[in-house]
C-alpha cells in the first residue's frame, strides 16, 4: 500500500526498530475499572476480516460480499496519524455495508509514542500522555457516533511498533492507552487495541497492572496462520470469550468480483460496531 495507518514507509521503519455473529456482554468483563452504567450487549463477529488503507467503494464492497470470502471490514475512522483520505467513509456508507451484512471494525490512529522512529503528525510525551489520551478518545467517540456507530461499539486504537525496552517510553504509552480506554468507557464505547505481537500488543498483553487496559486485543503477527488461538503468544487466559483479532498477512493484493484491493488479512473473534 502507498499508505497504511502512519504510511507504509513509516510503518516499516517503526517495525524495524523493535463468519458468525453473536451477541454477548462478555467484553465488558474483560475491561477493568468499568464505570457503573448500563451497557448495550456487544455485537461479536467470528470469521475473516480485511482492512484496507482507504474504505473501498460500495461497488467493491458489494462485489467482495458476493465472493463470500470475507464478512468483516476494518475502517480507519479518524486520528491525526491516519495514513489515507477516506472519501467513501460516510454515515450512509457504514449503513449500506451493515445492511449488506458486513461487520464493521472501527480503527482510530491516535498519537504515537515519543520513542517511535517513524514520522507522524501527533505524538505524546511522558508529560502529555494522559491528556492526549483523553483528547484522542473524545475525538474517536465523536467520529464513531457521526458515522452511525452506536454506544456499545468497540474502537480499536492503532498503536504502531516502538521500543518497549525503553522503560520511560513504554510507561508513557501505557499511560496514554489507559487514558484513552478509560475515556472511551465514559462514552460507553468499548476499548480495543491494534498492535504488533513483538511491541505494542505485547506491552498490553504482558502488563502486570491490568487497570484500564483495553478489553480487546488485535495482534499483528504475519505468520500466515488464520487463527486467534493456536499462535496466541501470551497467557492463554487473557482476552478469551470473543476478545481477539489476529492480522496474519499484510499487503495482500486480491481481486474479487472484478475489484482489486490491497488488504491486510485478519482472523477475527471480537466485537464489531453496532450500527444504527
Amino acid at each position: 500500500m502507498s499508505k497504511h495507518r502512519l504510511s507504509r514507509k513509516s510503518r516499516y521503519i517503526a517495525l524495524a526498530t523493535t463468519g458468525v455473529v453473536v451477541v454477548a456482554g462478555a467484553g465488558v468483563a474483560a475491561q477493568t475499572s468499568m464505570a457503573a452504567t448500563t451497557w448495550p450487549a456487544q455485537k461479536t463477529y467470528t470469521g475473516r476480516a480485511f482492512d484496507a488503507c482507504t474504505a473501498p467503494s460500495l461497488a467493491a464492497m458489494s462485489a467482495w460480499k458476493k465472493d463470500k470470502y470475507y464478512s468483516g471490514v476494518a475502517v480507519y475512522i479518524g486520528g491525526k496519524n491516519r495514513g489515507c483520505a477516506q472519501p467513501n467513509l460516510t454515515r450512509s456508507w457504514v449503513k449500506s455495508v451493515d445492511t449488506a451484512s458486513w461487520r464493521v471494525i472501527p480503527l482510530y490512529v491516535g498519537a504515537q509514542p515519543p520513542c517511535q522512529k517513524s514520522g507522524n503528525k501527533e505524538r505524546f510525551t511522558a508529560a502529555t500522555a494522559a491528556s492526549v489520551g483523553v483528547n484522542n478518545a473524545n475525538d474517536a467517540a465523536a467520529r464513531a457516533a457521526a458515522l452511525g456507530m452506536k454506544p456499545g461499539s468497540p474502537i480499536y486504537l492503532n498503536m504502531e511498533s516502538y521500543d518497549t525496552a525503553d522503560k520511560t517510553c513504554n510507561n508513557a504509552t501505557l499511560t496514554y492507552v489507559r487514558a484513552f480506554t478509560k475515556t472511551l468507557r465514559t462514552k460507553t464505547y468499548r476499548g480495543g487495541l491494534y498492535g504488533f505481537s513483538t511491541s505494542s500488543a505485547k506491552a498490553i498483553a504482558t502488563a502486570k497492572d491490568r487497570t484500564d487496559l483495553p478489553g480487546n486485543l488485535w495482534y499483528a503477527l504475519w505468520n500466515g496462520q488464520e487463527t486467534t488461538t493456536k499462535d496466541w503468544p501470551w497467557d492463554p487466559k487473557l482476552y478469551t470469550d470473543h476478545s481477539r483479532g489476529h492480522q496474519y498477512k499484510a499487503n495482500s493484493k486480491e481481486t474479487r468480483g472484478g475489484h482489486t484491493i490491497t488488504v491486510d488479512r485478519n482472523a477475527w473473534d471480537a466485537p464489531v460496531a453496532i450500527i444504527g
